[in-house]
């Protein structure tokens, strides 16, 4: 079951990448763009076949995909050539790629170069791949919500704990053992069990764990009465909720912070349960709050990803422990699916619906990744385009000459530090997901 995990999550990635590059094709194709190659993966290439003008294949090394179109760098307006004295590596790197780039025209390609495209044909090919990976994304957390549900707390408990520690306010790490000093939980001295499933509460019957934890937190410091149901029969019990303090959190159920940046608290009843998770079937309207919620947690780990990323790699070299949110790479993926597939602990539909979540997620990382306004990125390439949009507006406004095409080749050391930097990255992961992999079961 690991294997056939790591499979399906293996073909859903490859799919995804073939779709993102599809996104691209399709767009350049009806704008008359020559498209030479369409491929999945890098390095060597393992399988191709020609189709018209394009060559479409799989290569060695599958962490992506290209499409290559001509006429991507536009010629030098200045007729830029390497001379004897041009030793400056920059101006090397730039007048060869450009030397490349003019090799691979042929005849009939004078009005079919990207460059010579209208701004919004181009901006559309680049948005394609990206807006595909959003497409995919939507309907496998569509397929989530609809087929298989959203995980919902029941009013059945899953675990109770021992004791209540209390939470300071910015205290990042909680003790996992009880000491002296943490009084016990009222669940676990009124004697709730794990399993046992809350049908009345302060004299109320009981529909949801949303209707409970109210009641609970209402009733601090009172003596209420309590019916469980316990091997098909009822049980009554009686506890006092504790005041406590406990994090204030988001709908999401994220702690919120301060102004200073510390964890809010508030003083609220609290009986020390979890209850569990069970699969509930939604409707259209519950698809935009989770996906609201997805995009809102990636672009938390977006805008964290340098520090989350050393975090990784501080956890690979040191004792210290990886975060279970920390960022993955595909290799980890792949293996927390394996894992997933194969345990015995939750049941099949759990697994299906707990791998298309994780497709859908994925996509839509790969639909904001590629936004980054970085090259070779896509949104790159598209800030580009606004930018000599930009610039050739700017230019008719003061009746100025036309300044020409974005020339992207320009930023192209900058392009391949970006590069660099995206495969450290990759690397790192993939270390850290065989070596010191995240533990989620």
């Amino acid at each position: 079951m690991f294997v056939l995990g790591v499979l399906i999550m293996a073909v859903g990635i490859a799919v995804s990448i073939a779709l993102h590059e599809v996104g691209h094709l399709v767009p350049a194709k009806l704008f008359n763009v020559r498209v030479t190659q369409y491929m999945i993966g890098f390095g060597k290439t393992i399988f191709s076949r020609r189709k018209a003008e394009t060559e479409y294949g799989l290569k060695a090394i599958p962490l992506g995909g290209y499409i290559s179109m001509i006429g991507m760098y536009p010629p030098d307006k200045n007729g830029e050539k390497i001379t004897s004295d041009s030793t400056g590596l920059v101006q090397q790197m730039v007048s060869e790629t450009r030397s490349m780039e003019a090799e691979r025209l042929q005849p009939g390609d004078e009005n079919r170069q990207f460059y010579q495209l209208p701004i919004y044909k181009r901006i559309i090919i680049m948005l394609g791949g990206p807006c595909m990976n959003l497409l995919i994304g939507i309907l496998c957390l569509s397929v989530v919500v609809l087929s298989f549900g959203t995980a919902q707390p029941t009013t059945k408990v899953s675990a109770v704990n021992q004791c209540i520690q209390k939470v300071q306010a910015g205290q990042e790490e909680q003790k996992t053992e009880c000491g002296a000093e943490d009084p016990a939980a009222p669940a676990y001295e009124a004697g709730i069990k794990p399993g046992d499933k809350i049908v009345r509460f302060a004299n109320q019957d009981i529909d949801s764990w949303d209707q409970l934890s109210r009641l609970i937190r209402e009733h601090g410091n009172q003596d209420v009465p309590v019916v469980v149901e316990r091997d098909g029969r009822e049980v009554g019990l009686s506890m006092s909720p504790m005041i406590t303090q406990r994090p204030v959190t988001d709908a999401a159920g994220v702690p919120q912070t301060d102004t200073e940046g510390k964890t809010r608290t508030q003083e609220v009843g609290f009986i020390g349960i979890s209850p569990e998770q069970d699969l509930k079937a939604g409707s259209i309207s519950e698809i935009p709050p989770v996906i609201g919620q997805t995009f809102n947690q990636i672009g938390g780990v977006i805008i964290k990803l340098p520090v989350r990323v050393w975090d990784v790699g501080v956890a690979l070299f040191t004792q210290k422990e990886r975060p279970a949110d920390s960022p993955m790479s595909v290799v980890g993926v792949g293996r927390v699916a394996g894992e997933v597939a194969s345990t015995q602990d939750i049941t099949t539909k759990t697994k299906a619906a707990y791998i298309v979540s994780v497709l859908g997620t994925l996509n839509f990382s790969l639909f904001v990744f590629n936004l980054i306004p970085l090259l070779p990125l896509d949104g790159g390439h598209v800030a580009g385009a606004l930018w000599e949009g930009i610039r050739r507006s700017w230019a008719r406004l003061r009746k100025k000459a036309d300044p020409g095409h974005f020339d992207p080749i320009r930023l192209l050391p900058l392009t391949y530090v970006v590069a660099a930097a995206f495969m450290g990255m990759s690397v790192l992961l993939i270390a850290a997901d065989i070596f010191d992999p995240v533990k989620i079961l």
